[in-house]
Formats: structure tokens, C-alpha cells, sequence
């Protein structure tokens, strides 16, 4: 487990023979986001954490009753907060209050309310459009011991559809009746 590079990863003493595949989401055992499995041997695995600059994922803020959601990210600072941008000027959110996953993310499906993290600090975009919001990680990634993997069944048939949508080989409407 590393959490001090550009690029963090954890692997794990688990592979495909123990069940894991790739695109599971990893979470601590009491329910705060880790990141996801990014490949697998027989008996181990890579997580890409949430310590890399290369993963994202969507939060929204607990008690805001309108549900705005914000981009949530690493910027390679401090191990112990990550950011949430993009949120509406509109969202109730004070310092304190706990940030969930969205539960928009095909690696954290929707019904869980994995723990990212609590909100740390909150000041306005440079443009004024919405808020840039730090959030101090509710799990220490340095320490992490165990963790759970959850396995998202209908993960291969949302991605495979999007990207047909997006390469532009879905025909939009070709399968209605």
C-alpha cells in the first residue's frame, strides 16, 4: 500500500481464485471507500485507491435534501483529503457534515452509502459557479488492514452500453417497439 505517489495503489492477498475480478469496489469493513480493483493475478490483485490521481468518483453531501452531487478527486496533496468540485452553489453543506458516494459509480452501485468522507472546508469555484470542497477521508488508507469487495453484477452491461452510446455505434431508438 502506498499513499505518498502521484499514482497510489494496494494489493491485495486475494486473486481471481479467491473470486476477485477486476472493476470490484473496495471498501473498509466498516463501510468507507477504498477504490476499486484495477487487475488481478491467481492469488493477488491491484486497487487503484482513491489516493491516485487517476481515479474519480461522484459524492454528494449527506442532508442535503436536493441531492447535489460533485466531482470527487485526488490532488496528489495530502493523503488524508481528497476534493469534492462541481458542487452547486445550491447544496446545503456545512464543515462537518459526511460525504457519501453517489451512487452513480459502477464500481460503488446506488443503495449502499459508502462513507467517503466529512467536509473540511467549503469557499466558491473562481467562477463563482460552485463550490470547491475539501473532504477529510474518513478511513486512514495508510493504516487499512482488511477490506471488502463489492462486486456490481450488472457492472459489464451499463459499461458496454454507455460506450456503444458514446463510440457512437448505439443507434438511438433502434431498439424501441
Amino acid at each position: 500500500n502506498t499513499v505518498h505517489r502521484r499514482n497510489n495503489f494496494i494489493t491485495l492477498n486475494r486473486g481471481s481464485m479467491h473470486g476477485v475480478t477486476p472493476n470490484m469496489g473496495v471498501i473498509t469493513p466498516d463501510g468507507n471507500m477504498v477504490g476499486y480493483v484495477a487487475a488481478c493475478s491467481d492469488r493477488y490483485s491491484v486497487v487503484v485507491s482513491l489516493l491516485n490521481m487517476d481515479f474519480s468518483t461522484s459524492g454528494k453531501v449527506v442532508g442535503d435534501e436536493h441531492n447535489y452531487v460533485g466531482s470527487i478527486s485526488w490532488s496528489g496533496h495530502s493523503p488524508y483529503r481528497i476534493e469534492m468540485t462541481e458542487l452547486s452553489k445550491y447544496a446545503d453543506v456545512e464543515v462537518g457534515d459526511e460525504v457519501i458516494g453517489s451512487g452513480a459509480s459502477h464500481y460503488f452501485p446506488g443503495g449502499l452509502n459508502i462513507r467517503i468522507g466529512y467536509v473540511d472546508s467549503i469557499r466558491e469555484n473562481e467562477n463563482h459557479t460552485s463550490y470547491d470542497v475539501v473532504v477529510r477521508l474518513a478511513a486512514d488508507l495508510s493504516r487499512l488492514d482488511n477490506v471488502v469487495l463489492i462486486e456490481n453484477f450488472d457492472f459489464n452491461e451499463v459499461y458496454n452500453l454507455e460506450e456503444s452510446v458514446s463510440s457512437g455505434a448505439y443507434l438511438y431508438g433502434s431498439d424501441a417497439n
